[in-house]
């Protein structure tokens, strides 16, 4: 008799459970590890934001909200984006409330795609994207941008949707990057936005670390193409609230409707006092991340320096919270082994390029939101590993 697993979805079969949490965990258990390693605001949630949860639960919002989200919400969100970003989303038919941007990109994907399909994927890239589209009967088409600066060029994008046209359903968008931590300037996403309007394909941005730049103002796919853009967003890293589990998923009307068919049946609504939280962050606090930013800021120069002192190359990160750094010639470039290495070696844990994708081979995800002292110590303890190896 065979097994009753064995006749479970078969596209359960071509992917894996996360193999950042999965080297997470494993190297959590070592004692005296500095851990460099999930994606995590290490600021605690702003007080004006926990006491509007904490009224909410006293007023006894204990119930089921709106499937699309609590009416303050949706409306707050769309000013802050409006204000932010220079997009436009009518609150009550344009965006949706997703538990984290994650249920948002699960969603949203599921919304769009049939199997056959494919979907364009930029790489290195968080993972999240690419079981889910696999999930969906679709295939990933894997675009390595580590020859160009981690940035997609307008040919490189255009030449694959061309050699692709029959299937491409979507080509995903994550910027401010992660594991990079590049962004692109308004010249260079509007080259892309070109070469996207020329053909009916979504493009899911998630742009959920949009708050955290360094140097020029974001700009959002949103602004330059409305029609088609599937814009993701929400308040995880902006008010350093992930636990929370409060995202947006914005776009053109009739899609948004779809997409929240698949939400409603998912999850039913996003969280009552969490949602009250994300109200308050956004009409009250828009420029709370203003503060982390500038220690963000900090911290990036701070490891960069000292990575590049023991020897390590990065890519240019002016957002997010991420250093993609090549490991030394002379140095182990299987980025599993290397990782294991350093922290069996030097107690500090970093994530293996290779979980982002083609083009992440043969380096490191460093994240620095992590304590100045907890980086300091990192720098000492790379420095010594590369010198004695």
């Amino acid at each position: 008799m065979s097994r009753l697993s064995d006749s479970m979805k078969k596209e359960l079969k071509q992917i894996q459970p996360s193999s950042i949490l999965k080297f997470n965990q494993e190297i959590s258990q070592v004692p005296d590890m500095v851990k460099l390693t999930l994606g995590e605001p290490d600021f605690n949630t702003p007080d004006h934001v926990k006491q509007a949860a904490i009224r909410s639960i006293e007023n006894n919002e204990s119930h089921y909200t709106n499937s699309r989200g609590t009416e303050g919400l949706r409306k707050a969100a769309s000013k802050f984006l409006n204000d932010k970003y220079n997009v436009n989303y009518d609150p009550e038919t344009q965006i949706l409330v997703t538990t984290g941007a994650t249920e948002g990109i699960f969603s949203s994907l599921t919304a769009m795609l049939n199997p056959g399909d494919t979907v364009i994927i930029p790489t290195p890239i968080f993972p999240q994207y690419i079981p889910v589209a696999i999930l969906n009967g679709a295939k990933p088409i894997f675009l390595d941008t580590s020859d160009n600066g981690f940035i997609l060029s307008p040919e490189k994008l255009q030449a694959t949707i061309e050699a692709n046209k029959d299937t491409v359903k979507a080509v995903v968008m994550n910027f401010p990057s992660n594991p990079t931590g590049v962004t692109y300037n308004r010249e260079e996403l509007q080259a892309l936005a070109d070469v996207l309007k020329q053909y009916d394909i979504f493009v899911l941005s998630d742009e959920i670390y949009s708050e955290l730049t360094y140097g020029e103002r974001h700009v959002s796919m949103g602004e330059l193409l409305p029609e088609q853009t599937v814009l993701l967003n929400g308040v995880s890293k902006s008010h350093a609230m992930t636990g929370w589990r409060i995202g947006l998923v914005c776009g053109p009307v009739d899609v948004i409707s779809e997409i929240g068919k698949v939400h409603q049946f998912a999850i039913t609504s996003a969280t009552a006092n969490a949602q009250a939280a994300a109200e308050e962050a956004f009409k009250n606090g828009p420029d709370d991340g203003v503060a982390m930013r500038k220690i963000y800021q900090q911290r990036r120069d701070l490891l960069l320096a000292g990575l590049k002192e023991a020897g390590f190359e990065c890519a240019n990160p002016k957002g997010a919270f991420y250093l993609f750094a090549k490991i030394p010639a002379n140095l182990n470039q299987d980025s599993v082994a290397f990782c294991y290495e350093l922290a069996k070696e030097a107690k500090v844990a970093v994530i293996p390029g290779a979980s982002f994708g083609p083009g992440g081979e043969g380096y490191v995800r460093i994240s620095y939101a992590a304590s100045t002292e907890d980086l300091k110590k990192a720098i000492e303890r790379i420095q010594k590993f590369v010198d004695q190896h």
